[in-house]
């Protein structure tokens, strides 16, 4: 037991410190993120001493059961490719043209219709894209605009990671513990939707009584125009997209599973915009950008974490952890160990630990132990930055774009923002359980 301790723990903490002081690593003119190297090699140093075992490794990513890793991986990276395509034909940035010009020289109007927009796109895409897509219009829209970008960003990044709440394809955590747990699609709408509802109230109410002040001031600047790049590829896009969200949402019903649903959609898209690109005979550039722009890194990154979650199972860490919680008001408890361990370990990390340990629980218990930490692990987003990858790369793309927002900062508003978030969604997730 002491080897995986000593092992996971010091991985996760020099991954953190890697995210902190070296986010990339050069080898010559190649760069990686330093984080999924690390936990990489901290996987391999588990299987290199015994700590778990290669053929039982061989054995759980070749199951057939809803919690492999691969099955979850080909899911979320499926539904990302649906959304980088929609933002390749100029979706997102026509949506949020829209929105600006909504606004007019209104900050208020401004701030509401964007954290309506993005709260609607993340429910049916993911909190991932939309920040990857938004953040950098942001930053343009302010700059021209002559107003501070700060309400309008923070507004975003938490918007993005409330709503991410609502559906299973909002979060790559939700993926993973809504799957190890056996949960549906409609069986997690079903618990999910309310304590979303109320987190996103008070996430507003809060943001808003913080930037208020910033917000009074006019818009002097002008909305970029907004047009569609490409009409006939954003019809296939959105039919897809919105045929793949109703296919999951019955998938329990009709026994598929759902990483086929999303897989196939995929290739179908890829299929249909060949077909088009080939009739009009030009280059299908959308699918480059697709492929280019998509998260190959969380496939090391999230079967590192599993080996060496993996690791602290089959030497009884987790099992320990469980029976310290104890099986009693699970959903706060989980609730607020999953936000805080998401600081400290990230929110990937963090699920694939949370579903082993809640795993050990039964019935009721094990209900409230999973849903809090689906809360935790998207709320905790919101305390620091490190919190959660769409922390990094949110951090990462207003460093691009000189936009100060330093990490003392960035805690002074998550802690105003995150602690009664949380326990809103946590108490409402609470009273649906009785």
């Amino acid at each position: 037991m002491a080897a995986a301790w000593i092992l996971g723990a010091s991985t996760c903490a020099t991954m953190i410190l890697s995210i902190l002081f070296f986010p990339k690593v050069h080898l010559g003119k190649l760069r990686a993120d330093s984080y999924w190297l690390i936990t990489l090699t901290g996987a391999l140093l588990v299987l290199a001493t015994g700590t778990a075992k290669i053929g039982d490794v061989a054995r759980e990513l070749t199951s057939n059961t809803p919690i492999n890793p691969l099955k979850i991986l080909v899911l979320f990276i499926s539904m990302t490719v649906l959304s980088v395509f929609l933002d390749e034909v100029g979706f997102f940035a026509f949506l949020a043209a829209k929105a600006l010009r909504i606004a007019r020289s209104s900050q208020i109007a401004l701030f509401v219709s964007l954290y309506v927009t993005v709260s609607v796109l993340t429910v049916f895409t993911s909190n991932d894209i939309i920040i990857l897509t938004f953040t950098p219009f942001i930053c343009y829209f302010a700059k021209n605009a002559g107003i501070s970008p700060v309400p309008y960003l923070f507004a975003e990044f938490i918007a993005a990671n409330t709503w991410s709440m609502a559906l299973i394809i909002g979060n790559p955590t939700n993926i993973y513990l809504a799957t190890a747990g056996g949960i549906g699609f409609g069986e997690y709408v079903k618990l999910m939707i309310l304590p979303t509802v109320a987190a996103g109230i008070v996430s507003f109410g809060v943001l808003f009584l913080i930037f208020r002040k910033k917000l009074s001031e006019k818009i002097v600047g002008t909305a970029p125009p907004a047009f569609i790049k490409d009409k006939p590829l954003l019809i296939t896009g959105l039919v897809h997209l919105g045929l793949c969200t109703v296919l999951l949402a019955v998938s329990s019903y009709v026994g598929f599973e759902m990483w086929y649903i999303a897989l196939g959609f995929a290739v179908s898209l890829f299929i249909c915009t060949l077909v088009i690109s080939a009739a009009r005979k030009k280059k299908p550039s959308e699918l480059g950008a697709c492929l280019k722009r998509a998260p190959w890194q969380l496939i090391p990154f999230v079967l590192s974490m599993f080996v060496i979650i993996l690791a602290l199972e089959e030497n009884g860490v987790t099992e320990s952890i469980a029976r310290f919680f104890g099986t009693d008001q699970t959903v706060w408890k989980y609730g607020a160990a999953s936000f805080l361990s998401s600081n400290v370990i990230n929110n990937i990390p963090m699920s694939v630990l949370f579903s082993s340990i809640s795993g050990t629980l039964e019935g009721s218990a094990r209900t409230g132990a999973l849903f809090a930490s689906i809360i935790g692990s998207n709320l905790g987003a919101f305390l620091t930055p490190i919190g959660a990858l769409a922390g990094m790369m949110w951090s990462s793309i207003l460093k691009k774009h000189d936009v100060p927002f330093s990490f003392g900062k960035f805690v002074k508003y998550g802690v105003l923002v995150s602690v009664p978030t949380a326990g809103a969604a946590l108490a409402v997730l609470s009273l649906l359980l009785g």
